[in-house]
């Protein structure tokens, strides 16, 4: 079997989006041919939020490796907070320690984290072993360049040249890539055309249905956050709030307001519940869905706690709901990881996407929902919101189309995976051979 060592700066017990893609495929490498070993930062220098029972989903004969990091107690007076700059060095040695004493056909670069990428080209040079990097979210972006500053992230004049300044040194010498988007492939092509041949797919992340088996044992551990009120109709989204998904909000308190004055019968007992809408600790949150609800007049019926929650718990409170929602970003790239877990819980769910994102295709494709699509009318939306509502009064469940979601599970898209690795293994092997 080959051999793939796979750098993921988060890893669990951390519930971060970015290490799920590596988590739930680790069950299936070996049945595709490979053989699969983790380098991770160590949890105690990663201040993000922790779930254990993250753990149980990881094969016991899974080797991960930790790494330090600098405390950011220290690194954060000097700006330097980010866990792959924190952990670069260490990062550093401990891969050039295993690849001088085992044998590795490739390095997998999947995380957020991207800074880390830039060791990739010195692992080549050093000693000749390929990589693939993970585009799950844009390194360099102008998206916040004309948004005003208090809008931009923070510490964003740094972190923009720093970005610009690392992703080229990480991407032109690619060996391959997997990205959750088309969009990011594209322009990267464009921005690094020596890598126009290398071997390139599109991947989203997958559903992992033994993270349900694992949330049912556990569901009497796994509280609630939102109250379970008697005669309301409890929709509940769970995942990140920002700038990028006010549109998405705009059309979704429209059409409940528009709800509220028209058919109050209908829509005066919905509460909405946004939960774990920042990553900032615990406590600190700033509210970024409230505010937008109280410009339509709907903070009586919207509830947002910005405090994350565990990944377990957030499937105990998505099967707890009578109805889910889920918003999206405006940009046609983004694609929603979470989505996977909503459709799982089988119940009647309203997304709000941009009509190009893979998370709306997906939707539509699998009959998993109803769906609001950022370039319809008020009126549409209101339409659709009202479908959706009277679904769950009426205890109709969805239609999903399970053939067609197969694609999108856990299994099949390590498959794809590996099938990349393949690829970059072969064209690597062939580069080598002629020189």
């Amino acid at each position: 079997m080959k051999k793939v060592l796979i750098v993921s700066p988060y890893f669990p017990p951390a519930n971060t989006a970015d290490s799920q893609r590596v988590r739930m495929s680790l069950p299936y490498f070996e049945k595709f041919g490979w053989v699969a070993e983790v380098v991770a930062v160590d949890e105690q220098y990663i201040d993000a939020l922790k779930d254990p029972l993250l753990l149980q989903s990881i094969p016991a004969a899974i080797k991960i490796h930790r790494v330090q990091a600098f405390s950011k107690k220290w690194t954060s007076k000097f700006g330097l907070g980010s866990l792959a700059l924190r952990s670069l060095w260490y990062y550093l040695k401990k891969v050039n320690q295993l690849l001088k004493t085992e044998d590795f056909d490739l390095v997998y670069f999947s995380t957020t984290q991207f800074p880390v990428c830039i060791l990739g080209a010195y692992w080549k040079r050093k000693f000749n072993i390929p990589y693939v990097i993970d585009m799950q979210d844009p390194w360099h972006t102008d998206y916040y360049q004309n948004k005003p500053k208090s809008q931009r992230p923070k510490k964003y004049w740094f972190s923009y040249r720093l970005n610009k300044y690392l992703e080229p040194l990480a991407l032109k010498n690619a060996d391959g890539l997997i990205s959750v988007s088309q969009a990011y492939i594209d322009t990267l092509f464009q921005r690094y055309p020596l890598i126009i041949d290398k071997p390139n797919e599109v991947i989203t992340f997958g559903a992992f249905q033994p993270d349900f088996s694992i949330a049912q044992k556990k569901q009497t551990e796994l509280k609630l956050v939102f109250p379970q009120k008697e005669n309301y109709l409890n929709l509940v989204y769970i995942g990140r709030g920002g700038e990028d998904m006010r549109n998405s909000l705009a059309l979704l308190f429209g059409a409940f307001k528009q709800g509220i004055n028209q058919l109050p019968q209908l829509f005066e007992n919905i509460k909405l519940y946004f939960i774990g809408t920042s990553y900032a600790p615990a406590g600190q949150g700033t509210l970024t869905v409230a505010p937008i609800a109280e410009k339509f007049g709907l903070s009586a019926y919207v509830t947002e706690y910005t405090d994350r929650i565990g990944f377990y718990q957030s499937i105990n409170n998505l099967q707890h709901a009578d109805g889910l929602v889920i918003i999206g970003s405006d940009q046609a790239a983004y694609t929603a990881s979470k989505l996977y877990p909503y459709i799982l819980t089988k119940k009647n769910l309203l997304g709000i996407f941009n009509a190009e994102s893979s998370a709306a295709k997906i939707i539509h494709k699998c009959n998993a929902g109803h769906l609001i699509t950022l370039n319809q009318t008020p009126k549409m939306a209101f339409e659709t919101f009202k479908f959706f509502i009277e679904d769950i009064l009426s205890h109709r469940t969805p239609q999903t189309k399970w053939s067609a979601f197969t694609p999108y599970t856990a299994s099949y898209l390590t498959e794809r995976q590996v099938n990349v690795f393949e690829r970059v293994t072969q064209q690597f092997g062939k580069l080598v051979n002629q020189k």
